[in-house]
Parts: C-alpha cells; structure tokens; sequence
C-alpha cells in the first residue's frame, strides 16, 4: 500500500511559478514510478509529467514541455512537479500517482497507474 499527500498548490497570475509536491509513503520506494496528472472541469484527467523513481528518466506532455519539470527527493520519499510561465488553460487539480513496475519505460497512461493522492488545486488567472 502507497499513500501520497499533494500539497503547494494555489492561485498564481499567468506568468508566473508554483511548485507542488506528494510525500509519499507505506513501503519501498525502488520499483515505483511516479506521475502527475491533471483534471479541468469538464475534461479528462491527463498526462503532465512522470519519473522512473531511481533511474531518472522522465517523460512530459508536449503542453508542459519545456515550462515544467518533475524531480524527486529519494531522502524525503517526495516528488515535485515546478511550474513556471504558467497559463491559463494549466488551472486544474493536479492528482500524484505511483506505479509499482519492474521497467525503467515510464507510462503515461492513468489506468497504469495503481495510487493516486487526493489532489491540489491550481489555479491560474489571467
């Protein structure tokens, strides 16, 4: 079993930064994949970005590319997703994941996901 805790989330202006964070805990951390997803009124949930939990390798939505990036504190059993030169059209609730998996391929479909947090609002204003 995995629980994972979001927090940082908030109202910022377009333009600006945010990071959030999931602290996660329950068990061993070798073999798990970690994802953020997003969900908008209205729409589906949807890929942002993941990380292998030891390997590194990440991958990101081509929306986010190049403005966000995930990271992980191995010490602190954390994942960080920061935001910068939000929009928008990035206002959702961002949902943390994990993925118990024996690859170092990181998935980007939720249904692959196995835990998901509560979730934390972000909301950005024009």
């Amino acid at each position: 079993q995995v629980q994972l805790v979001e927090s940082g989330g908030g109202l910022v202006q377009a333009g600006g930064s945010l990071r959030i964070s999931c602290a996660a805990s329950g068990r061993t951390f070798s073999r798990i994949h970690m994802g953020w997803f997003r969900q908008a009124p209205g729409k589906e949930r949807e890929f942002v970005a993941a990380l292998t939990w030891s390997g590194g390798s990440t991958r990101y939505a081509d929306s986010v590319k190049g403005r966000f990036t995930i990271s992980r504190d191995n010490a602190k059993n954390t994942v960080y997703l920061q935001m910068n030169s939000l929009k928008p059209e990035d206002t959702a609730v961002y949902y943390c994941a994990a993925r118990i998996v024996w690859s170092d391929v990181v998935t980007t479909t939720p249904g692959l996901y196995d835990y998901w947090g509560q979730g934390t609002q972000v909301t950005v204003s024009s």
